[in-house]
């Protein structure tokens, strides 16, 4: 790193630190980006002298607010809620909400700027933003979810709109919250617009939205590997997690031509030598909302182990992380590689610690990061957007097809930025450049804002 580079990047992550401090999901997230934009600080002086660095990691707007709500039993509780507009430069503000105990201002700021990034990756008009709440919907009925859902919209609908800023679903928010979210939405407002994505099928939802993410990893993974010589033909998955990325990624591999092995939830792992079955894992994660050890019930031959980290040490091709942040570490990938995995993508967000990630390009694996690999969830919610300001709706194959090719221009933009900057191969790099280029010659163009 050259002087001035390294100058400008240590001054703006103190800021970040000092100004957002025990916070280190978001000063993980912004020293991954900050440290890849060397070669751009010193192609681009233009960029340090209008600002955009200072601005573009510090959030538009953060607004946390009280969620009151009645339980069961009559009592009340009160919960907090988030929503973070972090940067509308190429578009509305767009990120899903997270309903989960872990949530703070620091998850939600994390999550935000990733995701100014990756929808900038998309090549679609939108721009960054995050939201959730430190409420847990599990073991809650679906009333005493519905009522949370509606307090927590009561205070969120004065933030967003169809132009202005459109939550989706993440950990925690379902069809089941997207539903409740957007009836309370419109009975506050009177109006039926596309403000919020992930909606049911029959309120202007999209086909393909529930396994957008899935779908979309597994397309850029076998464009990675294809770029490469390799296909996912005969290959060995394995996949952390569970929820809709983890079977839906599972689903598209297996379509593909790979065998996948293991899956896990937040107690341990299946490990399935002939292959998981899904039509098991759905039932028991969609419809009993059970744990994954359950597996075993109907497939007795399978392990189940009662570790979830523990699922990076089986042998395999392929390993896609889809459960949350920071779940694979350094010991984790050393394990891969020991065992010869050739590609990593991640479905969750950041999933990889900074030295695991390092483990993974110092070997040579091929390493999707995810803002570009995960990218296809929100890319489904731009197209769901799109279609309701149509007042129309694609075919499953249509949009489908939307979806693949936008993983496949987002591997294809990553790496060659990656290689036009001259660090050829390395898609952490390539991603969050061609992410930034963007949104900072949007930022330029519009002056100080």
């Amino acid at each position: 790193m050259s002087s001035t580079a390294r100058v400008v990047i240590t001054e703006i992550m103190n800021q970040v630190t000092n100004r957002n401090p025990n916070e280190p999901e978001f000063h993980q997230a912004v020293w991954e980006v900050l440290e890849s934009l060397e070669p751009v600080i010193e192609r681009y002086p233009k960029y340090v002298e209008a600002g955009i660095l200072e601005r573009i990691v510090e959030p538009e707007r953060q607004i946390i607010f009280r969620v009151p709500w009645v339980d069961d039993h009559g009592r009340v509780q009160v919960n907090r809620g988030f929503r973070i507009q972090f940067n509308s430069a190429i578009g509305p503000y767009k990120g899903g909400l997270r309903f989960h105990p872990s949530v703070y201002a620091g998850i939600i700021k994390f999550l935000g700027f990733e995701q100014i990034f990756k929808n900038s990756l998309t090549g679609l008009p939108i721009g960054g933003g995050k939201g959730g709440s430190d409420f847990d919907p599990k073991g809650k009925s679906d009333g005493e979810v519905m009522r949370f859902c509606q307090s927590f919209m009561t205070e969120l609908y004065r933030h967003i709109g169809a132009d202005i800023d459109v939550p989706a679903g993440d950990i925690g928010v379902g069809g089941r919250e997207i539903g409740y979210l957007y009836g309370q939405y419109k009975r506050i407002t009177g109006l039926y617009e596309g403000v919020l994505t992930g909606k049911g099928l029959a309120y202007g939802g999209s086909l393909v939205r529930t396994e957008a993410t899935g779908y979309g990893l597994v397309y850029f993974t076998e464009e990675m590997l294809s770029d490469n010589g390799e296909s996912l033909v005969g290959k060995t998955v394995v996949i952390s997690g569970s929820g809709n990325v983890a079977i839906y990624a599972a689903q598209k591999a297996q379509e593909l031509g790979a065998r996948v092995v293991a899956l896990s939830d937040s107690n341990g792992y299946i490990y399935d030598p002939e292959g998981i079955k899904l039509d098991t894992v759905k039932r028991i994660k969609e419809s009993e909302r059970s744990r994954i050890k359950n597996y075993l019930k109907d497939h007795p031959h399978a392990q189940y182990v009662d570790d979830w980290q523990g699922i990076w040490t089986i042998k395999c091709d392929v390993a896609l992380p889809c459960a949350t942040q920071n779940e694979l570490d350094e010991a984790s990938a050393k394990a891969l590689v020991t065992n010869g995995v050739i590609a990593v993508a991640e479905g969750a967000n950041m999933p990889s610690t900074p030295e695991a990630v390092k483990v993974f390009l110092d070997n040579k694996v091929l390493f999707g990061p995810a803002k570009a690999a995960n990218a296809g969830g929100v890319s489904t919610s731009a197209l769901e957007m799109s279609q309701n300001s149509l007042r129309y709706a694609w075919t499953f194959q249509e949009v489908d097809a939307k979806l693949k090719n936008i993983m496949i221009n987002i591997y294809r933009n990553a790496s060659q930025t990656a290689k036009e900057f001259g660090f050829a191969g390395n898609l952490v790099v390539g991603a969050n450049i061609a992410g930034f280029l963007k949104v900072a010659e949007a930022m330029l163009a519009q002056g100080v804002v």
